[in-house]
């Protein structure tokens, strides 16, 4: 055999070994997230099953980006809870099987998914669901109770006293463990949750729009008042808060 002919072997050899670290990785990676998602939360004292959300509305995509605007003011109106669903599925609802994570409706780097979600109803905002602090589950689309009560008022309070957080039907607000993309990325992860996060704001906003609903951005808050509310640690990074409601 002459020295080319080994040499070509020997890189192709090496290049199936660098793909196979590569799966290997993923797969490792893969696996970990799902175990997050799937880990038992000690919280979870209540599960509510959420409508299944539709497929299609009354507004093109082209209508929703052109008429979506940051909405503040919203009228003392109960939501139905298919909008809750229908909201939840656009911001990290599940849109693809797939062996470990489940495709989502924002796009995450690496296919980690590093956003959990969660959901502050205040009394009588949303019908049929009591006051309280949820925790959306994105591969069974139900709801797990996490805190009973009305927090929209301390909601407001860790959002600097924006009074549009207590006055919304409900808020979503989303946190991050940046550890499940760290495990990949490194010292890039914490950019790449917050693009993240933005991604799944944005899908909120536009189906908002489509449902005749109002909504905000808001990223002025305490942090460590946030974990409070929704009994996490401080592995979970709040990212943002978005009230809800029907516009005033």
């Amino acid at each position: 055999m002459t020295s080319r002919r080994r040499f070509l072997r020997r890189g192709a050899f090496l290049s199936l070994v660098v793909a196979l670290a590569t799966l290997g990785v993923t797969f490792l990676t893969g696996f970990i997230v799902r175990r997050e998602e799937i880990r038992p939360r000690l919280e979870e004292l209540k599960t509510v099953a959420l409508p299944k959300p539709r497929l299609d509305g009354p507004l093109s995509v082209e209508q929703a980006i052109q008429r979506r605007r940051s909405r503040r003011e919203y009228r003392d109106e109960s939501l139905p809870l298919s909008d809750v669903s229908q909201l939840l599925w656009a911001a990290q609802g599940v849109t693809a099987p797939h062996l470990w994570t489940g495709l989502r409706s924002a796009p995450s780097a690496g296919g980690l998914y590093p956003l959990e979600t969660y959901v502050v109803v205040k009394n009588g905002g949303v019908e049929g669901l009591a006051a309280g602090v949820y925790h959306y589950n994105p591969h069974r689309h139900h709801l797990s109770l996490v805190a009973e009560g009305d927090y929209s008022k301390p909601l407001m309070s860790a959002c600097i006293d924006q009074e549009w957080v207590g006055a919304a039907a409900f808020n979503i607000v989303f946190t991050a463990v940046v550890e499940r993309t760290r495990v990949r990325y490194g010292d890039r992860a914490v950019q790449y949750v917050f693009q993240e996060s933005g991604h799944a704001a944005e899908n909120v906003y536009l189906q908002a729009e489509s449902l005749g609903l109002g909504t905000v951005v808001i990223g002025a808050f305490i942090e460590d008042e946030i974990r409070r509310i929704l009994k996490v640690s401080s592995d979970e990074l709040p990212v943002y808060v978005m009230p809800v409601g029907r516009p005033a």
